[in-house]
């Protein structure tokens, strides 16, 4: 199919499809001292916002040994100087990536208030006694699907995780303890540079990154829409 062909059957206008941001800019001058400073505030302005249901969604991006990218969507669990926080199975494909390649990507979509953070780090495995911290407060069903799933692998059908998942709620009744799996855990991302995006109008948007010193300090430079 020629790009011509696939327009002309598209159901929509993508050349057509855009918004006119109307948002009041970002300088310098707005900053916080910190990168993460500056996120907790835009943060806590991001889950007061009603047309963001899961302000701690992001699009963590991986790559392999051979450069390959993946991307996907996960919660932000944490965030504090030493970094940004979430939480997977060991075997899973960002994972193995991770493994290979620590260097990682998290978005923050805030599209409803035209925002975007962008952090780009390094990510390393959380302490045991941090993972287990954490697991004790999800759900029990939750508790439940970290054993049930062997993520990222073939499957043939869902039957089997099903399958899996009714035998550990039967192991493993509401009120009793289900074990961490070893298989499971934290990810902590030490950010080297996070970018925050104001969108403006005329697609002139703010884009303000702090980028960390040797010294353990940060700069800020501003970069061109």
């Amino acid at each position: 199919m020629t790009d011509r062909e696939a327009g002309e059957s598209a159901p929509f206008d993508l050349a057509a499809m855009r918004l006119q941001y109307q948002s009041e800019g970002l300088s310098a001058s707005d900053l916080a001292d910190t990168p993460v400073e500056q996120f907790a505030r835009w943060f806590r302005q991001a889950a007061a916002e009603d047309r963001l249901s899961e302000p701690n969604a992001m699009v963590v991006s991986t790559a392999d040994a051979e450069g390959r990218p993946s991307s996907r969507t996960v919660l932000l669990k944490g965030f504090d100087e030493h970094g940004f926080v979430f939480y997977t199975n060991y075997g899973s494909r960002k994972a193995r990536e991770l493994a290979a390649n620590p260097h990682v990507s998290l978005l923050f979509p805030w599209h409803p208030m035209s925002r975007q953070v962008i952090v780009q780090g390094v990510a390393r495995r959380t302490g045991r006694d941090e993972t287990a911290a954490y697991f004790r407060t999800r759900p029990h069903g939750s508790q439940l699907g970290a054993w049930a799933s062997a993520q990222s692998s073939v499957i043939d059908t869902r039957d089997a995780v099903d399958a899996s998942y009714a035998d550990l709620a039967a192991r493993y009744p509401e009120g009793e303890q289900v074990p961490v799996p070893p298989h499971w855990g934290g990810f902590r991302v030490a950010p080297g540079s996070v970018e925050f995006w104001q969108g403006r109008e005329n697609r002139l948007h703010d884009r303000l990154r702090y980028v960390a010193e040797p010294d353990g300090g940060w700069r800020v430079e501003r970069l061109s829409p």
